[in-house]
Formats: C-alpha cells, structure tokens, sequence
C-alpha cells in the first residue's frame, strides 16, 4: 500500500550509507563489456557512480565518426550554453536479476555494524520500497521487486556522463532505480531518462571530425604586402557522421548527429595584418572554400586569404584557421533533421613573414 505525500526517497536519502561507501552494486557484466558496434569505431558508454551508485546496464554505443577511447571528441559548440546531458537514466536489469543484486545488497548493509541511525532507518525503507509496496506521491512500491512481472519490462537508474567535469551534475540523476513497462514511457518525473536527442547530444560530443589543414601560398613563409592564398581540399567537405544508441529488453533508441562544412573562418595572428573578405570568415562556394594559387596570380587579389602588413621580425605568427560545421540530427520518433549549434575545429599554423628584399641598379 502506498503512503501518500511522502517525501520521495532518493539515494541523496540514504545519504549517510553512502557516505560509507556500503551502497555498491557494481558494474554489471554488460555494462564493462565492449559492444559490437558498426561504422569506424567501437566506443562504449559505462553507468555509474564512482563505485557508490546505481549502474545502468543498457550501455550507450557509438558507431561512426567517433573518438575510439570513450573521450570527448574535437568539436567544439559554438554556442556557449549548449552542453550534453551530464547523466541520465537507462535501464539497469530485469526483475529477477534486480531483486537478486539489491537484496543481497540490503542484507550486507543491515548486517554491517557501522550503518546505524538515520542510515540504517534508510536502509530499511528501501527494503519496503522494493519488497513490501511501499511508496509515496507519484512513486509507487513494489511487491517482491515486481518479479510477477519479469520480462515485461525493466528497472531503470541513473548514469554518469564521464566526460562532464562537474562532479555535482554528473551524479544528479540520483533517484532510486524505478520501473518501466516494456514499450511505455519512464514516469514523467524522471526528466532525465534517456532520450533520441540525448542521443544526438552524446553523438555530437564524442564527434571526431577531419582537422582543419588550411593549404597556403606562399606555404610558410610569406612577404610583407603580398596576398597569402588559403583554400581548404575539398576531399575535407563530405558530411561526417556519428551514431549513439542504446538497445535493451523493450527498449531501442538510437539517434545519428551530421556535420556538414559550412565555412572557414581566418586569424592571422597579428593586428598588422588584412584579411579577405575582411570579416575573415571564407564561405563555401561551388562545394569548395577558398581558390587554389596558380602561377601568374602572385598580386592578385585570393578569395580567401591574408595580407600581412609588417614583418615578424624572424619570429613566427600563429595563423589560426577554424572550420565550422552546420550540426543537424535524426533519431528514433523523428521525421525529419532537426538542428543543433554549430560546431568548431581550430587549428593553428606558425607563419613566417618577410620584408621583400629589393635590388638598386
């Protein structure tokens, strides 16, 4: 029977048992194993919390143009405020084998003599949680961990982003691992359950895109007034791909983040520089950034380029070049590509400029 308008129990809760270290359910066989993935990498997601929190089973896999090490990728969002998810909630086990694994667990910690007090009271509430149908508003218990119902659906818990630096976001989604029926939606208050455009955030993060080698001429070393030609390879401008999914018992999403070039932006490295168009920023232009130097066109006017103004005195300049790419996603549910913020690749060339060295007859 449930108790109406009961504070919801949380891990945050059980604060205390945490705190020695005697919630730990482990990291579940398929959570560590590296999944079979399509596409050029083999990457794979773990749940977690630093040994002390709940693990999801149903790992994230990626697949595509993705870094191979589980890292963060090297595209950077220009939009400031834009971050992926820092946890979420997937699923963790069926019924049997989550009755099996916090059972075994609750009696440790009821038979381990430091947890007393308001620890141990918590402990005990979430034995009735799972075994006796005790509950609170909008947060039904279970009966026996709802192993009447093995099969048809799956405890859920929460996941560490790794890659997210703060500590206090990465282990917010600490609600106690809940149930879902197979095919239904997570409850609504779980706001953080795991999602297609999650998906597509975590593909967009774990992005591996081409480096930004601008080619330039002069290559190296360039003269005082004299235009520096830059033009990206157009071998550079095919889409790139990245793919985030995750497939359990009654539950397969999977969303897939596109980059297409969309311009290059230049940074001389030195006020005393022109660059062209002014503003910097080359576009695409008939599938191609920039013009390759031909011979004979020395003082002619590039389409992308720089003129530097003063020499560097024997040192070098870094001229930077960043890339930007136009971000879209599909998923599962989506009918069509949805946008997301740009991303950005920048990369730093060191160019030498030189007075031009004139002859008096």
């Amino acid at each position: 029977m449930n108790a109406p308008r009961r504070t919801p129990l949380s891990v945050t809760t059980v604060a205390l048992a945490l705190t020695f270290g005697t919630l730990i359910l482990g990291t579940p066989a398929s959570a560590t194993e590296t999944p079979t993935n399509s596409g050029d990498a083999d990457t794979n997601q773990e749940g977690g919390s630093d040994g002390k929190g709940i693990y999801a089973a149903a790992s994230v896999q990626y697949s595509g143009a993705v870094t191979k090490n589980g890292g963060a990728g090297n595209v950077a969002s220009a939009d400031v405020n834009w971050t992926p998810p820092p946890c979420w909630y997937a699923p963790y086990m069926g019924a049997k084998d989550f009755k099996k694994k916090m059972s075994g667990n609750i009696d440790s910690w009821k038979n381990n003599p430091d947890i007393t007090g308001s620890a141990g009271s918590a402990i005990g509430e979430v034995e009735r949680h799972y075994e006796d149908d005790y509950g609170w508003t909008d947060t039904p218990g279970y009966k026996d961990y709802n192993v009447d119902k093995d099969g048809e659906g799956m405890f859920w818990a929460g996941v560490e982003n790794p890659n997210e630096p703060d500590y206090l976001k990465r282990t917010s989604c600490s609600d106690l691992p809940f149930w879902v029926d197979n095919g239904e939606p997570p409850p609504p208050q779980h706001e953080e359950a795991i999602t297609p455009e999650m998906l597509s955030a975590l593909a967009y993060q774990h992005m591996e895109l081409p480096g930004t080698k601008v080619t330039l001429a002069p290559e190296a070393i360039t003269k005082v007034n004299l235009p520096t030609w830059a033009w990206l390879d157009q071998a550079v401008f095919d889409e790139v791909q990245a793919t985030a999914a995750i497939n359990a018992p009654g539950f397969n999403i999977q969303a897939t983040t596109t980059a297409k070039p969309k311009s290059l932006t230049l940074s001389p490295g030195t006020a005393d520089a022109t660059t062209i168009p002014a503003d910097g920023g080359c576009p695409i232009v008939d599938g191609k950034i920039g013009e390759p130097y031909a011979k004979g066109k020395a003082k002619e006017t590039p389409p992308c380029g720089i003129i530097y103004r003063r020499s560097s005195g024997g040192e070098t300049v870094p001229l930077k070049a960043a890339l930007t790419w136009e971000i879209s996603w599909t998923g599962t549910g989506q009918a069509g590509a949805i946008g997301m913020p740009d991303g950005t690749i920048e990369a730093t060339q060191n160019i030498t400029v030189e007075e031009i060295q004139s002859v008096n007859r």
